[in-house]
């Protein structure tokens, strides 16, 4: 966001003109990146949606490749202007240009293109007359632009006291620091230090172990209760972050499990199941969620808070051709043809 708003500041105060003076049109080339590069919410994707939600993007004419001495890639003409005509304004225009060139009779490095005068015309023409046709598509600004959602789904976790979670148990961060000294620079504090660990860590699994009795459990409030009762009978008191240490060591995902939910009552999500979705600016997220989400995972939710706004052109989308295979018949001629060649090949090695 920071980027984006130091470019859009560059360029209304040291490169454009106030419309009220007359406004100023640029023209930029740029390689494909600026097209699509960077996530809803990065500073490129920033940039795109302020240039584009001030109309200031006013075409994008793709041009072919090799047109440059130091580089063979397609190159993209960005027109940007705060004057744009009536007929324009909330209109971006796509011109595929990638096959108005010549053949150089000579190359310069990369350079095997170029643009004559004629192919110049004809694309300053299909600029100029705005219409929709073969090399030129026409948008709303909102057209380019999308919605970023997060879709959640409920946490569903069961409880139980085994070896395999107590294992698991054993190999946390928070249990296992119980039995280490790195601050105490005294070897013999530090080697006291370490067997009182030892001793809680025992503490802390025996009191554990009998909950094991009571088999899975299924609601994690109902096993939060059961944990905290067993210490507080064994008298031994555990910090908090210890206690949800020890908690999720003991769970285990299981669809069949009840919904684990907040202090609010609120549903919690599982950030193993987030998923996130792309939804276009003039799509209703309710509409999309309802036909292409929730036929699948009927318990998802959208996270309206984490919802970010992106823009992105992907050229080749708007201008794409359809080219059918190859004909089965001629596929396998070919093949055949290949073959003989191979054993024409291996007899001739053979002989």
């Amino acid at each position: 966001a920071l980027r984006a708003e130091r470019c859009a500041w560059w360029m209304k105060n040291r490169v454009m003109k106030e419309p009220k003076e007359g406004g100023t049109r640029l023209g930029i080339v740029f390689n494909v990146s600026p097209l699509f590069t960077g996530a809803a919410g990065s500073g490129e994707s920033e940039i795109r949606r302020w240039i584009i939600e001030n109309d200031w993007l006013e075409a994008i004419v793709a041009l072919p490749d090799q047109l440059f001495y130091n580089t063979g890639i397609y190159t993209y003409l960005w027109i940007v202007t705060n004057r744009k005509e009536p007929g324009r304004r909330g209109k971006i225009q796509l011109v595929d240009a990638t096959s108005f060139f010549k053949k150089m009779r000579k190359s310069l490095g990369n350079k095997r293109n170029e643009i004559c005068d004629d192919q110049r015309d004809e694309i300053t023409r299909l600029y100029g007359n705005f219409k929709n046709d073969e090399y030129v598509r026409i948008f709303d600004n909102e057209d380019f632009g999308y919605r970023r959602i997060t879709v959640e789904r409920p946490l569903q976790l069961n409880f139980t006291v085994d070896e395999t979670r107590i294992a698991r148990l054993k190999e946390t961060a928070a249990f296992a620091n119980l039995a280490s000294s790195k601050k105490c620079k005294d070897t013999k504090a530090a080697a006291a230090e370490i067997e009182e660990g030892r001793k809680l860590q025992e503490a802390i699994l025996s009191v554990l172990r009998p909950l094991g009795a009571k088999g899975v459990v299924k609601n994690r409030e109902q096993f939060t209760e059961l944990m905290k009762e067993a210490f507080k009978k064994s008298g031994l008191k555990v910090p908090t972050t210890l206690f949800k240490a020890i908690l999720m060591a003991l769970a285990e995902r299981d669809e069949t499990a009840d919904i684990c939910t907040d202090a609010k009552g609120n549903l919690e999500p599982d950030p193993e199941l987030r998923d996130y979705e792309n939804v276009p600016l003039k799509e209703d997220v309710a509409e999309y969620m309802k036909r292409e989400v929730l036929p699948h995972v009927p318990d998802a939710w959208v996270d309206e808070t984490k919802t970010k706004i992106g823009y992105e052109i992907n050229f080749n989308r708007y201008f794409y051709k359809y080219t059918p295979p190859r004909p089965l018949e001629e596929i396998e001629a070919d093949l055949k043809k290949i073959e003989k060649e191979i054993a024409d090949m291996i007899a001739e090695v053979t002989e």
